[in-house]
């Protein structure tokens, strides 16, 4: 094994820089994963821009890791076996001993760490991990198509299946990013009527080949009037987190019509309580899930073909990657590669 591993660690707030770190010896209930992947997510942003500069070491970003399992600490359950290819997402393993744990809401665990804040992530050939927090990948997704899976996937499949909608229900997306073409594709293999809600005439081609039915440009329409007219959505998905677009599409909602919130943002979501109890509507916060959740997230890509669009760089130009992710121009996601070839062991 190696003695020394590159990562890219935060420098300071906004900046990223490529060093040599010793390999470290997991310790109880940790395994030591040498990484192969591993996406660039738009919450990276705060974890990169907000990094506490006074962190020694500073702290490695990256949650959505995928790689193989090169030495198990103690105390780590007998699934988990070194040479497995396994996933780390954005919430690092629960401690199995908090009320929620011990509820069966791992997801909402009151002492487990966000990888990338307080927990080291997968900017870097090697990564401690909790074994609660691990993923098993199958076999025909690659590493970096799996990547984006484990927190994009993960966030938009589950919401999906909390929203309540069945099969032939209309069910809106709106904002077709990172997030929102994952939704496409799960909401239209679910057997959803899928509607897909943008800024633009540029982004429908891409819509409608990811899965949408229809798609309305909120600068051509305005998008509530227009689902109205549909007979209203049973479900809008939103991945964005601009307060006032998101409340002003509320009124496009169906009668007990659901808005699942994914997209975060500072500012407060005005709602009508009128309009909310008049038709019985209801708002539902969604987080990613647990790895139980995640791996069923994953079982379903494959089963369904349901796949990220990615772009790859390698771990060396991580900088480069996360401002082209920041600007918006990745069509959908961009993922680090690690390329160990010619590298000293």
């Amino acid at each position: 094994m190696k003695t020394a591993y590159r990562a890219m660690q935060i420098s300071s707030p906004g900046s990223l820089e490529l060093v040599e770190r010793p390999v470290p010896q997991p310790g109880h209930g940790e395994v030591l994963i040498e990484v192969e992947a591993c996406g660039i997510c738009g919450a990276d942003a705060s974890d990169i821009e907000g990094a506490d500069p006074g962190l020694r070491p500073p702290r490695v970003p990256g949650h959505e890791v995928v790689g193989r399992i090169v030495a198990v600490g103690a105390g780590v359950a007998s699934i988990w076996k070194t040479g497995q290819r396994v996933g780390v997402g954005r919430l690092a393993g629960h401690c199995n001993e908090c009320v929620q744990c011990r509820r069966g809401h791992f997801e909402l665990c009151q002492n487990q760490p966000s990888v990338g804040v307080g927990w080291d992530g997968g900017y870097a050939e090697m990564m401690l991990a909790r074994g609660t927090g691990l993923v098993s990948i199958p076999d025909e997704l690659a590493s970096e198509e799996a990547a984006p899976i484990l927190c994009a996937g993960l966030a938009t499949f589950n919401a999906l299946k909390k929203s309540a909608a069945q099969a032939g229900d209309t069910v809106v997306v709106l904002g077709i990013g990172g997030l929102g073409h994952m939704a496409l594709q799960y909401a239209r293999k679910m057997g959803f009527r899928v509607v897909a809600v943008g800024r633009g005439s540029d982004i429908a081609e891409d819509a409608l080949a990811l899965g949408a039915h229809h798609y309305i440009d909120t600068h051509q329409q305005d998008a509530a009037a227009k689902l109205q007219t549909m007979g209203g959505a049973q479900v809008i998905l939103t991945t964005i987190g601009h307060a006032e677009t998101v409340a002003s599409l509320m009124k496009g909602l169906a009668p007990q019509g659901r808005l699942v919130v994914l997209g975060v943002g500072k500012d407060p979501l005005p709602v009508s309580r009128g309009h909310l109890v008049g038709g019985e509507r209801s708002v539902l916060g969604s987080l990613t899930g647990t790895p139980y959740d995640n791996e069923r997230t994953l079982d379903f890509s494959v089963l369904a073909g349901v796949r990220p669009l990615i772009e790859t760089m390698p771990l060396e130009q991580a900088n480069e990657a996360y401002q082209r992710m920041k600007s918006g121009q990745v069509k959908f996601r961009m993922v680090l590669t690690m390329d160990r070839s010619g590298k000293p062991a």
